[in-house]
């Protein structure tokens, strides 16, 4: 078996499967140290993320004798960031990170007796989730492992606090702890789905490439701005703002040394 296929389903794998396994870990945790933990993980994904994007994906975009040009790139990247906007409206992109979600407004689901179409809504959309982040873990092992590697601990890193969200609306919805658990695993699978197909439809045309890797930093761009950044302004005590931005900056720095050390 190809070594760089080989990488791209071990870390596609570890991304969705153990994402899941954190998640439910966590849940497991009192209600206090839950409600005191989340927001410093997501503090940290938006780092990631942020990191990811700026300092790996889009420099590899551009780079070599088949990187874009810097006005392709950004075309793409607003494209992508406009598509994402499109998909979120549609409820199929945007993930929660809390017990309570506004953007599936569970509350309203559940005086119309809507607790099933909401759970199958939220599985969907973190299989299409998942699906995509395999594409781009694949993508990014296609270019160079290193840039890969940088990619899946970004994704995985948000997706801990994304499957948090996702099991608690479940688990609103009336499904069992067992049931979430499973439904979340499978679900995750996607992102192996994802990378496969990525693997075997992107070696036969190199030249898009560059244009995934461009999508993943508008991805992570969108994720880290649109969603997860809101969530910290309702903590507006300057320690809290402080311990915020301490771990926003470890994302990005972890991603740097990750990128580098590698390098």
């Amino acid at each position: 078996m190809n070594p760089t296929l080989i990488w791209i389903l071990l870390f596609s794998l570890l991304a969705g499967v153990l994402s899941v396994f954190a998640a439910a870990i966590y849940l497991l945790l009192p209600a206090i140290a839950r409600t005191r933990l989340l927001p410093h993980l997501v503090s940290f994904a938006i780092g990631a993320l942020l990191g990811a994007a700026f300092l790996a994906l889009l420099p590899h975009s551009l780079a070599d004798q088949v990187g874009l040009d810097p006005h392709v790139a950004g075309m793409t990247i607003l494209i992508g960031l406009l598509v994402f906007f499109m998909l979120e409206k549609m409820v199929l992109w945007r993930h929660c990170h809390s017990d309570h979600c506004e953007a599936h407004t569970p509350h309203e689901a559940f005086e119309h007796g809507r607790k099933q179409s909401l759970a199958s809504l939220i599985l969907f959309g973190d299989g299409l989730h998942n699906f995509v982040d395999g594409v781009l873990i694949a993508a990014a092992f296609m270019t160079d492992v290193h840039l890969g590697v940088v990619t899946a601990v970004a994704i995985a890193a948000h997706e801990i606090p994304q499957e948090v969200g996702d099991f608690a609306i479940l688990l609103h919805s009336g499904m069992s702890r067992l049931r979430a658990f499973v439904f979340n695993v499978i679900s995750s699978l996607a992102t192996v789905l994802g990378a496969l197909l990525a693997w075997f439809s992107l070696s036969n045309v190199q030249a898009l490439v560059p244009y995934v890797l461009a999508v993943a930093a508008s991805s992570f761009i969108y994720i880290a701005v649109a969603d997860l950044i809101p969530s910290l302004h309702n903590r507006t005590r300057l320690r809290e703002t402080l311990q915020q931005f301490a771990l926003i900056l470890a994302g990005v720095v972890i991603i740097h040394v990750t990128h580098s050390t590698l390098h």
